[in-house]
């Protein structure tokens, strides 16, 4: 623990009082994680495992934290020559292969711009971010599917196209695209192999606290992506995400040692909580699960045959884990089970735990944030609930003139980034500043932060509703929710009511006008296979939201349809259902 004490004033808390109360980060100038954090675990623990890293196909691999540094260090020479330095835009397309991690400290080592990104980018998707950005590299997989779609984006980009590398063996580039743009493929494994065993010494300077790290690209539910910008703090803000949230293990606190799984791509800011900073900052494991197909059964066997520790998913993977016989599974191993990335269904929660004995702890966060509010170990988890407000950040719910809402008002996340003068809701407070792990607006677009970040208050643009307990409840995100006939209808409830019934799979909740009562409920619903579309099926649907939760929520409106449509990131897009009323 000798590291994590460097980086805050304490570790233990008795209680979440005193957690919320006390909990302070030490942020050192000119931190880089890469440096400050890797090269000290690599020269204090260098045989310890790191990263342990497996494939669907059995193929398997475990590295220490020495193997980080020299595999960095050649990585960050190989960028070197590529002509990547302090600054510069990299995209990393990699799936979950084990080389997406030195790649990452080598772009944080360089002081480069590391731009995550999922390998189901199309070729429009490619042309709009390298333009966005004006990405000077991309490293991908050696996947026909991203090479053929990378290619088709270089010549539209012409001199402007950036370098391109793969990881992988057996692929040969198109010579068509590379002649158009004078920019052959590079082997990045490679070019690293050259470098092997030599060391990558410090730039001087290399960066500032506010220097950019990291882009992602949000997965657009109502627009384009937009670039959100996190500074050199953002890893310190994930301590919080790791040891009290997801309670990871140091790896000498238990018989298997700490070993975290966080399902999520490489390309999503998921990751980044789940699979990297904090984990290693709290002296954790992380363990990469690499597969093209989700089998519940295949992961669970993985999971608790190289025991797991600590274990993180959204709701979708458990809604498929309470469908096996998970009697037949050890989880003796494990201490912790988490979720986010959607709402949780309580139904989810209740069949979890009467199977394994593990509760789910809920969180909410954003790409722009790090764990905002949380089920927390001090704390009796609520299913359904987002759990209570995370230390260093100040929340509160507002009504739309910005007003503070009451107890079981229904009203926006915020978040304060300076003291207020007024008193902030129960449990919240307004007496503090922008915590470390806070995005620092969106790159290159002024107009947009100030109309979500101003007057020292950010607007999540998410909806809820505080208890007497202090726990917030999730509702919508702001757009979504549906005013009918003088009622505020958040659409997360009436979908868990939904999905609760054996018929339905999938399903979104959107308001269609009504010129009686503003908008009426409308569900669009995949059917589970087996089940037929009909209007005696639509009639029990509605009976059954009726008779789950207050009758006015009910959907007047039902379609059934094949699919959803959704993001590159799985997000429903509600907006594309609204435009299809």
């Amino acid at each position: 623990m000798a590291l994590l004490d460097k980086y805050v004033t304490q570790t233990e808390f008795s209680s979440y009082e005193d957690f919320f109360n006390n909990f302070k980060i030490n942020t050192p100038d000119n931190f880089n994680f890469a440096w400050d954090v890797m090269d000290s675990l690599a020269a204090e623990k260098p045989n310890e495992r790191a990263l342990v890293w497996c494939d669907e196909h059995g193929d398997e691999a475990v590295f220490s934290y020495a193997d980080l540094k020299r595999l960095s260090d050649a990585a960050a020479l190989a960028f070197s020559e590529m002509g990547i330095g302090k600054g510069s835009p990299v995209m990393l397309i990699l799936k979950r292969r084990w080389e997406y991690w030195p790649l990452l400290l080598a772009l944080h080592k360089l002081a480069a711009i590391a731009i995550p990104a999922t390998h189901l980018l199309t070729a429009k998707d490619v042309i709009y971010r390298c333009k966005a950005a004006d990405i000077k590299a991309i490293v991908c997989v050696d996947d026909e599917r991203v090479i053929q779609h990378i290619d088709d984006s270089l010549p539209q980009l012409g001199t402007n196209a950036p370098q391109c590398a793969f990881v992988g063996a057996g692929f040969t580039p198109a010579p068509a695209a590379n002649a158009l743009v004078n920019k052959p493929w590079v082997d990045f494994k490679k070019m690293m192999a050259k470098y092997e065993g030599q060391t990558f010494n410090k730039p001087n300077p290399c960066n500032t606290n506010n220097d950019i790290m990291l882009l992602y690209f949000t997965s657009g539910t109502t627009g384009m992506p937009k670039m959100v910008r996190h500074n050199f703090r953002y890893p310190l803000g994930h301590i919080v995400t790791a040891k009290y949230w997801q309670q990871v293990l140091d790896g000498a606190a238990t018989p298997y040692g700490g070993l975290h799984l966080t399902v999520a791509d490489t390309g999503w800011a998921k990751a980044a909580w789940g699979k990297i900073y904090g984990q290693w900052l709290c002296g954790s494991a992380v363990f990469v699960y690499d597969y093209e197909r989700f089998v519940p059964h295949e992961m669970l066997d993985v999971i608790t045959r190289h025991k797991v520790t600590t274990f993180c998913a959204p709701p979708t993977i458990y809604r498929f884990f309470i469908k096996e016989d998970l009697s037949k599974y050890d989880f003796s191993s494990f201490k912790q089970f988490v979720v986010a990335g959607e709402p949780l269904n309580p139904e989810i929660y209740n069949q979890f735990k009467a199977s394994t004995g593990f509760e789910l702890r809920e969180a909410y966060g954003q790409t722009e944030l790090t764990v905002v509010m949380a089920n927390w170990p001090w704390n009796e988890p609520k299913p359904g609930s987002m759990g209570k407000p995370a230390p260093n950040y100040h929340v509160d719910l507002v009504r739309d003139d910005g007003s503070s809402c009451g107890m079981g008002e229904e009203g926006q996340i915020v978040i304060y980034t300076a003291p207020q003068s007024s008193q902030a809701g129960e449990g919240s407070g307004k007496n503090g500043c922008r915590p470390d792990g806070m995005f620092d607006g969106y790159y290159r677009d002024a107009e947009l932060t100030e109309k979500v970040w101003h007057d020292a208050i950010y607007y999540t643009g998410d909806m809820a509703w505080r208890d007497e307990d202090g726990y917030y409840w999730f509702i919508g995100r702001a757009d979504d929710v549906i005013k009918s006939s003088g009622y505020r209808i958040g659409p997360f409830e009436v979908e868990s009511c939904l999905l609760e019934h054996p018929s339905v799979l999938e399903c979104a909740i959107t308001a269609v006008p009504d010129p009686d009562r503003g908008a009426v409920v409308k569900a669009t619903i995949v059917l589970v296979k087996g089940y037929v579309a009909s209007e005696a099926l639509k009639k029990e649907l509605q009976e059954h939201v009726k008779t789950t939760t207050a009758p006015y929520k009910y959907p007047r409106i039902i379609e059934f349809v094949e699919e959803l449509p959704k993001t590159i990131s799985g997000k429903i897009r509600r907006v594309e259902i609204r435009g299809n009323k």
